[in-house]
């Protein structure tokens, strides 16, 4: 479903599109094994990573090293890469290298959180970084990083560009990113990136890079069950084996049935990941598959009163989300020459998306004539109401009892296919007597989207239910009124990027070139032609910078980037404020917009030392982000749920991260604290339901807070081995504060900050079986992780006999303390 500004609910409208670009893979220069973890892991310069060490054949028992700067062992490295990585040939970019800030999360970190959603993971370990239910399902959350967002949600800014084996996975209909598709016990890594813009289009706050397990580097066969509150049950299998010295495969298989704490909220989660690979002399071939197909309810947010009655409530239903996905890749790597080394990948990508969502309306009998239905209030100009129109044309006639309160259902169906190929090409031979690494490189991705959508008169019951009538609304003549849609849109995305970095001497070294990206986004209305629309893109986005090695042990960077994002078909289907649209949903015309351009500057240090006690990690750096033309999602002021989106001029995002670790073989330790100040630069005005509006409008002056993101954010996370079998661990979370969707002016009182902490526990019964168990929220906290405001005198407030709803709030609220358990066993 899909957030408004005054309507709950809303059909996501999504489209999966795979747009190939590069991954970043980090690899060390040792051989390849699986991960596990009960062992250590290493500790690197800014960026925790596993050092792969040859495998044992029938277990999934892993070695690691630790890579110290300077000590003589393997030197961690960053391998521009479009594919899963192969054995490494010793030609990728050492991390202490690298012009930006760079975090990673293992296999080990993301199954120590039990989650199967990679999200969770992502917000323990990687500073700057935090999620919230938006939409009211664990499996669909918002992630936040540095003011920028990857979002299943439509309508939502998106920031973030994010990779599955160097594909693209936003999706093209409105660059979303449907994290419940992602198989996350088949990730072996997961990087989040910055100041790169050879990650492509919508990389504005940088891109989250996940790099599949294969049978060359997993070997074994796992079997890992849990179960606990809210009727979760979860388990996943996954097996891999190397063949001979050629051949290998893997397979994984996960699924989840969930009933949510809130009333409406059950989900079922089912998705396989494979992979086939060959290798010889250098070269690796890869075949590898997935598919899913999940059925998730999304309650999203819900007027406080009705939070002060009972903690699970939800505000009209049924808000679901069907999505199913199937995906093909080929990956390849030739080590032509010692220095030459030539990468590729082709992808196909088929993804359906339907929805089923249950609102309020702005059907109503007309005030002239209750025998017949309307649409809207008297126009003040004309001083007639809209009639609401069924499929046919004609007016409708009112066939509801006095007083019956009326919705509506909103049903959206999407389905895509989506193609891309990529080439790569990397050389190390030495530069004027110095060691050098080229890498150029190119991509081209097409994706084919049909949008259907339609709206059923309906009734609402004392439960917030609604009830679908059989009555189907068409077009009546008010450019806001609700009518069925049928789209084609055909997204053509091409990128050329050549990246270059010199070694000045042994300590500093320089990288700079860019990416041009070239866009086309076609609508074609199936219904009529007020849809239809051609827009073409294209930017050089430009990247510098350098590194120095002050000493063995710390490393100073400092970068500049630029990075765009082109509208998507869902912004450019819903740009004219004078015919605004259900956001989200139904699409109305295609004025243009302009491509959002960011420019970003980092420094930092990082570095790593041997103690007494394990392996110290530190990094702290400063960033500051520039969006020029950023693109919003307007509400229309006086009607309720409809909107538009338009470019408003400059935003501006900065901050500052660090970050300490330290790692044994008995201590597992990390903390970091993050500052962000995002603003707006420029003055505009805005619909809203905030109770400061004045005529449904706001004003926006230069400096106000950017709402939904936190300002400051403080994480930490400990795992002690009691004994060689018993661990016991916990972390926290401290979320400031932060401004209400809809509060662009700040106006209105801020959302309470918040802090929840967890505590989590194994023990190795046997070499091959183990139990563990954790609490979620231990001390049950009640919390909202977002806020909105909402039309409150669209329904009456039931849990209030009827009352009409008088606070503005509408919030996301998290889950209750729960309680986990389950086992695993290794083969």
């Amino acid at each position: 479903m899909c957030l408004r500004v005054g309507r709950q609910g809303m059909g996501v409208r999504k489209l999966l599109i795979a747009s190939m670009s590069t991954g970043l893979v980090l690899w060390t220069d040792a051989g390849m094994a699986a991960q596990d973890e009960d062992t250590n892991v290493q500790n690197l310069p800014a960026v925790e990573v596993v050092a792969p060490q040859p495998a044992p054949r029938r277990h999934t028992t892993r070695t690691q090293a630790r890579v110290v700067a300077g000590s003589g062992k393997p030197k961690t490295r960053l391998y521009v890469y479009p594919t899963s990585p192969g054995t490494g040939s010793g030609k990728g970019l050492e991390v202490d290298k690298v012009p930006s800030a760079i975090n990673a999360v293992d296999a080990n970190q993301i199954s120590r959180t039990r989650s199967p959603d990679i999200a969770v993971a992502l917000q323990q370990y990687v500073p700057g970084l935090s999620i919230n239910e938006v939409t009211g399902n664990p499996f669909q959350p918002d992630v936040q990083f540095r003011g920028f967002v990857a979002s299943p949600l439509a309508g939502t800014p998106q920031g973030l560009a994010v990779y599955q084996n160097g594909v693209r996975i936003n999706e093209a209909f409105s660059d979303t990113v449907n994290w419940d598709l992602i198989p996350t016990a088949a990730i072996r890594s997961a990087l989040v990136v910055t100041n790169n813009p050879a990650y492509g289009l919508n990389a504005l706050g940088g891109a989250i890079d996940l790099q599949m397990k294969n049978g060359f580097n997993y070997h074994g066969a796992e079997i890992d069950i849990m179960g606990g509150s809210f009727g979760r049950i979860q388990g996943s299998a996954q097996w891999g084996k190397q063949v001979d010295n050629n051949w290998a495969v893997y397979g994984a298989l996960e699924g989840v049935h969930d009933n949510g704490f809130r009333n409406f909220s059950s989900s079922d989660v089912r998705r396989f990941y494979g992979d086939v690979g060959y290798r010889f002399e250098g070269n690796e071939f890869h075949l590898n598959m997935g598919v899913a197909n999940n059925s998730l309810a999304g309650p999203s947010t819900v007027p406080a009163e009705l939070l002060q009655q009972y903690w699970g409530a939800t505000y009209t239903t049924p808000q679901t989300t069907s999505n199913k996905v199937g995906y093909l890749n080929l990956t390849g790597k030739v080590e032509a020459t010692p220095t030459w080394t030539f990468e590729g990948t082709a992808h196909l990508r088929g993804f359906r998306q339907n929805t089923v969502d249950g609102n309020p309306t702005d059907t109503q009998p007309c005030d002239a004539d209750a025998t017949l239905l309307c649409f809207g209030d008297v126009n003040p100009l004309t001083g007639l109401q809209a009639p609401a129109n069924g499929l046919n044309g004609a007016q409708l006639v009112n066939p509801f009892a006095p007083g019956a309160i009326l919705g509506e259902i909103d049903r959206t169906t999407t389905r895509s296919t989506t193609f891309g190929v990529s080439g790569q090409a990397t050389n190390s031979d030495q530069l004027f007597g110095h060691e050098n690494r080229f890498v150029i490189g190119a991509t081209y991705d097409v994706s084919s989207t049909r949008f259907t959508g339609s709206a059923e008169l309906a009734t609402i019951g004392t439960n917030y239910a609604v009830t679908g009538s059989g009555i189907f609304l068409g077009q009546s003549g008010d450019p806001t009124s609700i009518g069925p849609v049928s789209l084609r849109t055909v997204n053509q995305y091409q990128g050329l990027y050549a990246l270059d970095t010199f070694n000045v001497d042994d300590r500093f070294a320089v990288t700079a070139g860019g990416r041009f990206n070239a866009a086309r986004v076609t609508l074609m209305d199936q219904l009529g032609t007020a849809l239809n629309g051609d827009h073409t893109y294209d930017r050089f986005n430009p990247v510098i910078g350098g590194t120095y090695k002050i000493t063995s042990e710390v490393t100073a960077y400092a970068g500049y980037s630029e990075a765009n994002r082109v509208p998507t078909p869902l912004e450019l289907g819903c740009a004219d404020p004078t015919r605004p649209c259900i956001i989200g949903q139904f699409l109305i015309a295609d004025p243009s917009l302009q491509q959002v351009v960011s420019k970003t500057v980092e420094a930092g240090f990082r570095g790593t030392r041997e103690l007494n006690i394990g392996s110290l990690g530190w990094k702290i750096g400063a960033y500051r982000a520039t969006n020029n033309n950023d693109i919003l999602a307007v509400a229309s002021p006086g009607l309720t749920g409809f909107g538009f989106f338009q470019n408003v001029g400059s935003t501006r995002r900065q901050g500052v991260e660090a970050e300490v670790s330290i790692k044994s073989s008995v201590l597992q330790f990390q903390a970091s604290y993050a500052f962000l100040d995002a603003r707006f630069l420029d003055a505009f005005q805005i619909g809203s339901e905030s109770p400061f509006a004045v005529g449904g409008i706001i004003q926006v002056l230069p400096g106000n807070h950017i709402p939904r993101l936190p300002s400051h954010l403080v994480k930490a996370s400990v795992e002690y081995a009691v004994t060689d079998v018993w661990k016991v661990g916990g972390d926290a979370l401290f979320v400031s504060s932060q401004y209400f969707v809809g509060d662009d002016s700040n106006q209105f009182p801020k959302l309470p900050s918040y802090a929840v902490f967890n505590l989590h526990t194994s023990y190795q019964v046997t070499k091959n079986l183990q139990i563990y168990g954790r609490v979620d929220n231990l001390f049950d906290n009640r919390y909202s992780t977002l806020g909105t405001f909402f039309d409150r005198e669209k329904l009456p407030n039931f849990a209030n006999g009827g009352a009409e709803f008088t606070d503005p709030r509408s919030l996301s609220p998290a889950r209750p303390r729960a309680f986990y358990a389950g086992m695993r066993v290794t083969f």
